[in-house]
């Protein structure tokens, strides 16, 4: 009696031991599942940023540039501004 115990009693360390390598195998797998995804988003975002500041870049290049006598009231407007918002 006291050898079928034993022998229950091995048998049930060797299958808990399997489940806990198993759990153990899961548990590493998503964390890695979840590194390289983490990775991929991670360049994602950079590359969508870098494709973005391009074309914010092509878009401000579009534009006319200013002239000098496109400023002629910039002085005023200056003036203005000082004397209204700056304090005294």
């Amino acid at each position: 009696m006291n050898l079928i115990k034993i022998i229950l009693i091995a048998v049930g360390l060797v299958v808990a031991a399997m489940l806990a390598f198993s759990i153990i195998g899961i548990v590493y797998s998503a964390l890695w599942y979840l590194f390289l995804l983490g990775i991929v988003a991670i360049g994602g975002a950079v590359g969508y940023k870098l494709l973005v500041k391009d074309k914010e870049l092509a878009r401000l290049e579009d534009k006319t540039p200013t002239t000098i006598a496109g400023m002629k009231n910039a002085d005023r407007t200056l003036e203005e501004y000082k004397r209204k918002y700056l304090p005294k």
